[in-house]
This record gives C-alpha cells, sequence and structure tokens, in this order.
C-alpha cells in the first residue's frame, strides 16, 4: 500500500489517462481527491475508485479558472487534509495544422494545457511550501513533442512549454518537493483504435504502464528525483 492514507490530487481524472492512474493510486491505498469539467465522467471514475475501498473526494471544475481550482483544493483540505501528491491530466487535444488553426482554438490549448497545469501546480505548490512537507507533482507532456507531430500545432507547443514549465518550478520550490514530468507515446486506447485503425500499434503504450511510471514519481522513492522529463 505504497500511498496508504496520502491525499492525491488527479485533475482530467474522467480521462482515458486520469482514470486509469486514479483506480491505480487507490489500489495502492491513496485517498483521492478528483477533478474533472466532465461531470459524468468524473463521477465514473470516484465510484470505480470507491469500488476498490477508496476515500474519494470529486470537485466538478475548470483547472482554467483559480477560484475552480481553489474550490476543489478547499473541499479536499476539509474533507482528506492536505495534498501529498498532484497529478495534472486535463488536457485538451484538437487537430489543428499550423496553418489553419484558429485563434479561439490556440487560446483554448493553452489555456487548459498549460494556463490549467500552472494554476494547479501554483496552488497545490504553495500549500507543500507552506507546511514544510515532502510533496510530489507529476505533469504531462508528450512524446508528440519531439518531433512535433504534424497536424496537432497547439497541442505540441502546449505540451512543449509543459516541460519548461516542470523544470523551472523544479528549480524554483525547496527541495523535498519534487517537480517531474512524464512524456506518454501514443496509448493503446478504444478510441485511438477507431481513430488510427491502420496504424502500426507496436511502439504504443498501455494506460497501465503510463500509470506505473507516474505513480513512482509521486512516491517516496522518488524523491531524489526532480525536473526530470521521462518518455513512455
Amino acid at each position: 500500500m505504497e500511498f496508504e492514507n496520502d491525499v492525491v490530487m488527479l485533475t482530467g481524472a474522467g480521462g482515458r489517462l486520469g482514470r486509469p492512474c486514479a483506480l491505480a493510486f487507490a489500489a495502492e491505498g491513496a485517498r483521492l481527491l478528483l477533478t474533472d469539467m466532465a461531470t459524468p465522467a468524473l463521477e465514473e471514475t470516484a465510484r470505480l475508485a470507491r469500488a476498490r475501498g477508496a476515500t474519494v473526494v470529486a470537485v466538478p471544475g475548470d483547472v482554467t479558472r483559480r477560484a475552480d481550482v481553489e474550490a476543489a483544493l478547499a473541499e479536499g483540505r476539509r474533507a482528506l487534509g492536505p495534498v501529498d501528491a498532484l497529478v495534472n491530466f486535463a488536457g485538451y487535444v484538437p487537430v489543428s495544422p499550423v496553418l489553419e488553426v484558429g485563434e479561439e482554438e490556440w487560446d483554448r490549448v493553452f489555456a487548459v494545457n498549460v494556463k490549467g497545469t500552472m494554476l494547479c501546480c501554483q496552488a497545490v505548490g504553495r500549500e507543500m511550501v507552506a507546511r514544510g512537507a515532502a510533496g510530489r507533482i507529476v505533469n504531462i507532456s508528450s512524446r508528440a513533442v519531439v518531433p512535433p507531430l504534424g497536424g496537432f500545432i497547439g497541442y505540441t507547443v502546449a505540451k512543449a512549454a509543459i516541460i519548461t514549465l516542470t523544470q523551472a518550478l523544479a528549480r524554483e520550490v525547496p527541495r523535498g518537493v519534487t517537480v517531474n514530468a512524464v512524456l506518454p507515446s501514443t496509448m493503446d486506447t478504444p478510441a485511438n483504435r477507431r481513430a488510427m485503425p491502420d496504424a502500426d500499434r507496436s511502439g504504443w503504450v498501455t494506460t497501465d504502464a503510463v500509470a506505473e511510471v507516474i505513480a513512482y514519481l509521486a512516491s517516496d522513492g522518488a524523491g531524489m528525483i526532480s525536473g526530470t522529463v521521462i518518455p513512455v
């Protein structure tokens, strides 16, 4: 029970990677603070995690709004205690060729992927530093940034920005609070199989494999790893 009694906050908890990771943390004894804009998906993740014995607080919200982030933290603090580990899954993946991407779409992809990650890191990071306690922050970038995946310019540039954000935070926060990023390759999910039926899946990764790396970076055993970018 690696995370027994630890409070783990996951944004985008109803998503294709957020849900299996939430369930992995639940299986290791974590108490979960979950948030997502998609309320039905969030509630389903919470139901599945509770079925595995986890204590769960699920708060619908938009990570691009500081008030929503603070509200989720406040509710989690009241019910569970302070956050020990934060994993930022919330993301937006539009198809956007570089010569065609619209201004609104560009702003939205940066708001969700970069601003949302920053607001959560900032809010949780401040609490970790104020407590003087060890803390873990794991951000999600993508293998699609090097080389950039064609047709997804907003997504790839935003995910590249998350790498810089991660390394800057790791440099600035006190020792004891670690900040790392995970870069998944294309994940073997039903949605990706439908979208790319003829693709070579030999290089795809399972959500369970990505979850294992994230869980390690959120664990006590990774206390000397910070500012690292790990491709999976």
